[in-house]
């Protein structure tokens, strides 16, 4: 028998998605939860969509700080049709970092860990093979944005 493939990335798409004022619904039963809108954006590269308001980012920050990531939100092609993107994952950092991204001030990415699974459904005929793939990335908080390059695991 022979070993399993060892993973490669192959960079894919990059999304910039613009997010409205951070709701803050205190402490649950799960921890410090945290919804952050999604208002818009753009996404780029293996397929190319406007992403539309109305989805969020509904963040859980855990005891130790880091902020468990899990996003729902919906893009639209040019031709009309629909891509339904959801990230799940973490950003961790020193407290200080947090709390500067938290802010809105420029924060550099090395100071802090942000990192994403995503996985995408649609309808488009043409864009079903992206559904049959695993993606990663690596992203970036910015003042009223997050930018990120979405990997296809090889």
């Amino acid at each position: 028998m022979s070993a399993p493939a060892v993973p490669g990335l192959e960079a894919a798409f990059e999304v910039e998605a613009r997010l409205g004022t951070l709701e803050d619904h205190g402490m649950t039963r799960t921890g410090h939860r945290r919804v952050v809108p999604v208002v818009g954006g753009r996404v780029t590269g293996l397929f190319e969509a406007d992403i539309l308001p109305g989805g969020a980012d509904w963040q859980l920050v855990r005891p130790d700080g880091a902020i468990e990531i899990d996003t729902r939100y919906s893009a639209r092609t040019a031709d009309g049709g629909h891509v339904y993107i959801r990230t799940f994952g973490v950003r961790s950092g020193r407290p200080e970092i947090l709390e500067a991204l938290l802010r809105g001030d420029a924060v550099d990415p090395s100071e802090y860990y942000f990192r994403l699974g995503v996985r995408l459904e649609t309808s488009v005929p043409t864009l079903a093979v992206l559904e049959q793939c695993v993606f990663v990335a690596s992203a970036v908080r910015e003042t009223d944005r997050v930018r990120y390059t979405a990997y296809r695991v090889t």
